[in-house]
């Protein structure tokens, strides 16, 4: 769908020099400001404890080149699919001009062109992870239980329904999640085993107590719009045309990298 056919490539390079294209106890900090994000005090930073080094998932936008401005200009869909710009970006199409009354239109193949997000919600406690336990009823004294991670966990989040190119729309996803929540986010994170925190949580004699660790989760919902898209030559005129647009509604479930929710809790029997 997305390669030119091999007799227009030869035909264009003769003619127009054309080159494809829940809260846990025992603290007094107070919720944190992330974005448009309040972040619980529960929520531990563990990139620097981590025993397994996750790869960061940065993805800054993609600057389209002074060609790709161009043409994004002239279409009338927003297009901000970062593979789709960065094929832009690597393809040079000459103004010759000689090629006064010189046409060609080249399929580019059809698109996810955008991404709009409708909704954005963090689900602090995703998925547990962990669970570091104390049975203090025969204890006289108060223990301190602090979080140990027992077994090197992974979490993958992901789109909530099939669609066509997924590869493209998370990315385009997961920008637009990431620019809301100023959190660090990514498809699969991992919590290796031995990652520990100092913060301590006392559990009363004659008590049993639970700490329960999760991994966050954002939840992304929006709308993402496919076309096909057509470079046109008129001349030394260059332009993209979109044809066949569509709309079609997508979920996302993208845990936060490095981010551990911790709830804890006491009972007079182990449960």
């Amino acid at each position: 769908m997305r390669k030119v056919s091999a007799l227009l490539v030869v035909f264009l390079f003769f003619t127009s020099s054309i080159v494809p294209i829940s809260h846990a106890q025992g603290t007094n900090k107070k919720s944190t400001e992330v974005g448009t994000v309040r972040v619980p005090s529960s929520v531990l930073n563990i990139s620097k404890e981590n025993t397994y080094p996750n790869s960061s998932q940065d993805m800054p936008y993609l600057q389209p080149s002074d060609l790709a401005k161009e043409l994004l200009g002239t279409s009338k869909v927003k297009i901000e699919n970062p593979n789709l710009i960065r094929m832009l970006n690597e393809s040079a199409v000459s103004k010759n001009p000689l090629a006064i009354g010189f046409r060609a239109t080249i399929y580019l193949g059809e698109w996810p062109l955008n991404y709009e997000s409708m909704e954005t919600n963090v689900n602090w406690e995703y998925k547990k992870v962990n669970m570091n336990f104390f049975d203090n009823r025969a204890g006289k004294l108060p223990y301190r239980v602090r979080y140990v991670q027992d077994a090197q966990k992974q979490v993958k989040g992901g789109l909530t329904a099939r669609i066509p190119n997924s590869d493209d729309v998370q990315k385009m996803m997961i920008l637009k999640a990431a620019e809301k929540t100023k959190l660090p986010l990514a498809f699969s994170t991992i919590v290796g085993v031995g990652t520990k925190k100092e913060n301590g949580y006392n559990v009363p004699a004659k008590r049993v107590g639970y700490l329960n660790s999760y991994t966050p989760a954002v939840s992304e919902r929006g709308k993402v719009t496919y076309g096909e898209v057509f470079l046109l030559l008129h001349g030394s005129k260059r332009t993209i045309a979109v044809k066949n647009v569509t709309s079609q509604g997508i979920g996302a479930w993208i845990p936060v990298q490095d981010h551990l929710s911790l709830s804890f809790s006491v009972h007079n029997q182990p449960r």
